[in-house]
């Protein structure tokens, strides 16, 4: 609105000086006038020089109309373990690659975190709400925010929902905030929630709040800078876009740092509860002296903010996994050799087509999979998205593409809507 009437100022001193200069001619003078010519118009132009960047700290939508959007728009529906089902296929995952659940469900987060602290206590009222879309997106963005006021609502709902889609999401921003008063509701969900997958999130935030290592400033600069003018997809041939992310040290890697002499394996994996995303780290391990013979720069990512990215490479808490024999923690902590890399609010995937919160897996909604092979001119050679959580080439496979030069891939469980 601001630029707009500012370029209609421009218009009209130009078409009518008289409107705007008359009581300037009485009596300060032609060259007052003419300075004014330059003046006015300079500061107009100044003003839109300043306009914030579309989705840079831009103000979103009103939290009422951000909670409408979600509750106007027909989402895949989700199964009692809290994973998604194509709507078509009746199993688990997504199969349309432009379908848009994710679209809406990362831009009413955004524009509810855009709202900020002022908004609050209305955000809070979301958590009541009968959608349980806008119950979850009401959580993520109060934990994204450290809502410290939102304690007793979010408490609510981690005991009492009946949906562990919601309850996941307010266990976890428990953690985010820091909420000490929370731990004996989180111990407690750790040993008696009736779902697993928010008995494991509870032990993680206790373990959070313990630590002091709540949501910190960068995820919600992330999520404020969400902008739809950057949402893309990467092709086969197309150059690879650059970025610079954070690993779980504190370095920051470039992308670019790496072209010209090796080939990059980027693979964006889920979180520390995805079994097929330890599959991976272990063929990392396995298949290293491979690697660094075919000369593979190799990254992994995760859209988890520095708590969560760091329980996934055993630099946290040690949880108990039920579908491991033994604990990952001791050999990831000596073996893990590649950067694993933050991509808070998926700033950096929405560039590549990862679709951010495309689909719930274990009562989170989360990524598409997705594993991005580029050459050493920075051309990408194979950019693979799943439909489903298991939908990714193996390591193995990965590799075999590189040495024989051949990228024509896909699952053999791929999800079609053909």
């Amino acid at each position: 609105m601001k630029k707009h009437t500012t370029l209609l100022t421009l218009l009209l001193m130009r078409a009518y000086p008289r409107l705007y200069f008359r009581r300037l001619d009485n009596g300060v003078g032609l060259k007052t006038i003419k300075s004014a010519w330059i003046f006015v118009p300079a500061v107009c132009l100044m003003m839109l020089a300043t306009e914030p960047a579309p989705g840079v700290n831009a103000p979103g939508r009103t939290v009422e109309a951000a909670w409408e959007s979600l509750r106007a728009h027909a989402f895949h529906p989700v199964d009692e373990r809290s994973f998604t089902i194509d709507r078509t296929l009746q199993t688990h995952g997504i199969a349309d690659m432009s379908d848009p659940d994710w679209r809406v469900r990362v831009l009413a987060i955004r524009d509810l975190v855009r709202a900020g602290e002022p908004a609050v206590p209305q955000i809070v009222e979301g958590l009541e709400d009968d959608d349980v879309q806008v119950r979850y997106a009401s959580a993520t963005a109060l934990g994204i925010l450290r809502a410290t006021d939102a304690f007793d609502a979010l408490k609510q709902v981690a005991r009492k929902d009946k949906d562990p889609l919601a309850r996941s999401p307010a266990v976890v921003a428990l953690g985010q905030i820091e909420a000490d008063e929370a731990l004996d509701l989180l111990r407690e969900l750790a040993e008696q929630d009736p779902a697993v997958d928010v008995r494991h999130q509870a032990k993680l935030s206790a373990d959070q709040i313990e630590k002091r290592m709540g949501a910190t400033p960068e995820l919600a600069a992330a999520w404020r800078a969400l902008d739809p003018a950057t949402f893309s997809r990467v092709y086969p041939g197309d150059t690879a876009p650059d970025f610079v992310l954070p690993d779980t040290e504190g370095n920051q890697w470039k992308l670019s740092d790496h072209t010209g002499d090796h080939w990059q394996l980027v693979i964006w994996v889920f979180a520390d509860w995805c079994p097929v995303c330890h599959r991976e780290f272990q063929e990392l391990i396995e298949f290293r002296e491979r690697i660094e013979a075919l000369n593979v720069t190799v990254a992994t990512i995760e859209c988890h903010d520095l708590y969560r990215s760091r329980v996934m490479v055993g630099q946290e808490l040690d949880p108990e996994y039920r579908f491991a024999d033994e604990s990952f923690h001791e050999q990831y902590r000596e073996s893990i050799w590649w950067p694993h890399l933050m991509d808070r609010a998926g700033l950096v995937g929405v560039q590549y087509g990862i679709d951010p919160m495309a689909y719930a897996v274990h009562a989170e909604y989360i990524n598409r999979p997705a594993t991005v092979i580029i050459d050493p001119d920075g051309i990408v050679r194979l950019a693979y998205y799943g439909t489903f959580w298991g939908d990714r080439p193996s390591i193995e496979e990965a590799l075999d593409m590189i040495e024989s030069n051949s990228f024509d891939y896909t699952h053999r469980r791929r999800l079609s809507v053909d």
